[in-house]
């Protein structure tokens, strides 16, 4: 895997950079060609706490992890363990789909046999929608979504923006700024 690491207003030291690469390593053999994956890394530091945010780019699926510790090798590990778990959970699913559309090229690694019947038993998880709701989309400008969204109470805010004429989402960052999520 091409790993892309930096450092935002840190700077990430020799050793830092070997650390994440090593670990990283790791999920090389989840993937049948690793070679040909790009990973963005990205470390820094916020009031003492060291965060780690990691995106694989695969087709048709993005991996995102992000993880916060006071330690950033804690974090590295934490944020590994994590995109583990993502990959096993999505293997099943996303082979599962590759098949059924006549591809045959799969997109991760065959597990020995054994291995893959429970992993799949644990990792198969049902999606049950329990409230739907209905919500009339007017135009709106971005900073008058988000004054609607934090008078709900919401995370997030979908409306029509009154520039573009095109459904967006507004949503609270973990860093309590906001997000504008626009069709492509």
């Amino acid at each position: 895997m091409r790993l892309n690491i930096r450092g935002k207003q840190l700077p990430v030291t020799e050793a830092l950079k070997e650390y994440a690469e090593k670990k990283l390593a790791r999920l090389d053999k989840y993937f049948e060609n690793p070679q040909n994956l790009d990973a963005q890394v990205t470390l820094s530091v916020t009031k003492n706490v060291h965060v780690v945010e990691v995106t694989i780019s695969l087709p048709g699926l993005l991996l995102r992890a992000e993880e916060r510790h006071d330690d950033m090798y804690a974090a590295i590990d934490l944020v590994v363990d994590k995109l583990e778990r993502q990959i096993r959970k999505h293997k099943t699913r996303v082979n599962r789909k590759l098949r059924q559309e006549g591809r045959l090229k799969e997109l991760f690694a065959e597990e020995p046999a054994g291995k893959v019947a429970v992993a799949e038993a644990d990792e198969e998880e049902k999606f049950e929608v329990v409230r739907t709701k209905r919500h009339t989309l007017k135009p709106m400008d971005v900073d008058e979504a988000i004054l609607q969204m934090n008078l709900l109470g919401h995370s997030f805010f979908v409306f029509i923006n009154a520039d573009t004429k095109e459904v967006n989402v507004v949503y609270r960052r973990q860093d309590g700024k906001y997000g504008l999520i626009e069709q492509a």
